[in-house]
């Protein structure tokens, strides 16, 4: 009997499905995260007959692909490929595209759709997956014949990565994928109505460079905007030249050397409180990269009021949407860094003054936690894990306390190694953002520190670590809890807990070892500092179930209403 092989199962002529292969082998792509469905069906069976050399990942649930490709997409800095089927499929990734918009990760979302001859007739999986998405993407497609599959990807690819990076949906109706394509649009795209800016106005960095010179207590804040645009080591360069002190906001850290002693640590609600004080009496406050969010600024009417503002971006609707600027500069923060360093003039004094208050400010305010005899606290546990791996390792988070006590006590020396979920906080995240950061970055240690309540949302991606031996170690920061709402139970609801104690769990290493996975469950100190660096460095996936105490509150913090300045938890209770 003669077994069919892949040259065999070819067509004559090739699909829609087939151009879309090619298209997407034309972009260099490497790795598609994805599940299949009957609309998808004639990509998936194109992609067993194609001999492209990138590998199919396949998750156990579409919001694990669309995280995994955001971890890809993070670490890359590359667009990550997502492939779902029509309806529940497609609108399984709404999170995770949503997600992707707001912290401005490019992904190239493929999505199946019911044939253009039941379009609109509420046919079975069909969801206008268009209108869904139009408010959460950077742009979205229908494709309407297969020639223009090839033009439509190249214009994804392209919107996607440049500019503010972000989202694109390509929804293909499964009759196009499926029927002969005879000709294709192979001419180069043009699209006048999209043509970011991405160098800046040098008139303009000449202000930025004259305010510099008068500051007398100057500040650098970095966003994502940084990572996004490689300009760390400018900025670097930058900040030593002139020692301005930096801060960051969550999703910048990384962007300046957490180590660093100029580094003040991060900034907002639960930021360092030198961090706050020195955005409160700053005399110019430099932007680079960050959108001026809320859990950033607290109550705008405190924020900034001493500063003279120069705001870098390469999003212009982002330019005093929120903050008034003084000195609006539209471009890729890493052209920008470089023409500031082209321009730079002589240093100014070197802000003596200015470096030792905040760092006699650090000096009396330093991070703090309790550490009582009985028990392990989830901060020892960040800093244990941090001096394990000397920092080096990527850390994915999914939102919540033990995000923030890895922003704060996990020091990030390097870029592209801190992958957690900003703008919208999405629980689930964590864990498959891992996967794709692993897939990406082969030879490093990555570890996906998340919660035990984040962790049951996409804990069926196990399956992948089985499937492909991929040594992620994920360390479940287990307080029995929703974490952060319990803190904010506490705080401002009188402590009514009401359903923010999770009790009911399962057995995390039996779960770890029903998928063929090492699980370790951790209820000491003395345990966990003993054993941590042996499992982080093993070559396997590894599972560590660490129960720390329920009660541990995320300081200092500020609470709702209130200016960045006015902190609570500044001292240890």
């Amino acid at each position: 009997m003669k077994v069919e092989t892949k040259a065999d199962a070819r067509p004559a002529v090739k699909t829609g499905a087939d151009v879309l292969i090619e298209s997407l082998v034309n972009q260099d792509v490497d790795t598609i995260f994805g599940y299949p469905g009957g609309a998808v069906l004639p990509i998936y069976d194109a992609l067993y007959r194609s001999e492209a050399e990138f590998e199919h990942i396949l998750t156990r649930h579409e919001q694990g692909a669309i995280h995994a490709a955001e971890g890809y997409a993070r670490v890359t800095r590359r667009p990550g490929v997502v492939l779902a089927t029509s309806g529940p499929g497609a609108t399984n990734l709404v999170t995770g595209i949503a997600d992707a918009m707001m912290d401005s990760l490019p992904l190239v979302v493929l999505t199946g759709q019911v044939a253009t001859t039941v379009t609109g007739t509420d046919a079975f999986q069909e969801a206008d997956i268009m209108g869904i998405t139009t408010p959460i993407t950077k742009h979205n497609y229908q494709v309407q014949s297969a020639y223009e599959i090839p033009r439509i990807i190249k214009e994804a690819f392209h919107i996607a990565s440049t500019g503010r990076p972000g989202p694109v949906v390509v929804d293909i109706p499964k009759d196009i994928s499926a029927n002969p394509c005879f000709d294709t649009d192979e001419s180069p795209f043009h699209l006048p109505g999209y043509q970011p800016t991405i160098h800046p106005n040098p008139l303009q960095i000449k202000k930025l460079c004259d305010a510099v010179q008068k500051a007398k207590k100057p500040l650098i804040l970095t966003g994502a905007g940084v990572l996004h645009g490689g300009g760390s080591e400018v900025l670097l360069d930058i900040a030593e030249s002139f020692q301005i002190p930096v801060t960051s906001t969550l999703l910048g850290l990384g962007a300046f050397p957490g180590n660093h002693e100029l580094f003040l640590g991060m900034a907002g609600m639960h930021g360092t409180y030198t961090s706050n004080m020195a955005i409160t009496e700053c005399d110019l406050l430099i932007n680079v990269g960050a959108r001026f969010d809320d859990r950033l600024t607290g109550n705008l009417e405190h924020f900034a009021k001493n500063a003279v503002v120069a705001h870098i971006d390469i999003d212009p609707a982002e330019i005093g949407k929120n903050v008034h600027t003084h000195i609006p500069i539209v471009s890729d923060a890493g052209a920008a860094l470089k023409e500031w360093k082209r321009q730079m003039k002589e240093g100014p004094d070197a802000h003596e003054s200015w470096l030792a208050e905040l760092h006699e400010s650090t000096r009396e305010n330093p991070l703090w936690f309790n550490n009582p005899p009985e028990g392990m606290v989830a901060q020892w546990a960040v800093k244990q894990i941090y001096e394990a791996t000397d920092g080096d390792a990527i850390v994915t988070t999914d939102v919540g306390q033990h995000q923030m006590w890895a922003a704060q006590y996990f020091q990030f020396k390097r870029p592209d190694r801190w992958v957690t979920s900003g703008g919208l906080g999405t629980m689930g995240f964590g864990f498959p953002a891992a996967i794709g950061c692993q897939l990406a970055r082969p030879d490093e240690t990555v570890i996906a520190l998340v919660g035990d309540g984040g962790f049951q949302m996409t804990l069926q991606e196990l399956s992948v670590l089985q499937e492909r031996h991929l040594p992620v170690k994920i360390v479940i920061l287990n307080n029995q809890a929703l974490g952060m709402v319990r803190q904010w139970q506490e705080e401002f609801y009188e402590e009514r807990y009401s359903e923010s104690l999770v009790a009911c769990q399962p057995d995390f290493v039996k779960l770890a070892e029903a998928y063929s996975i090492r699980g370790v469950k951790i209820e000491s100190r003395d345990e966990f500092e003993s054993s941590i660096k042996g499992l982080l460095e093993s070559d396997e996936p590894v599972l560590i179930d660490a129960r720390v105490i329920q009660q541990e509150n995320v300081f200092p913090m500020v609470p709702p209403g209130r200016g960045i300045n006015d902190m609570v938890g500044v001292k240890p209770r």
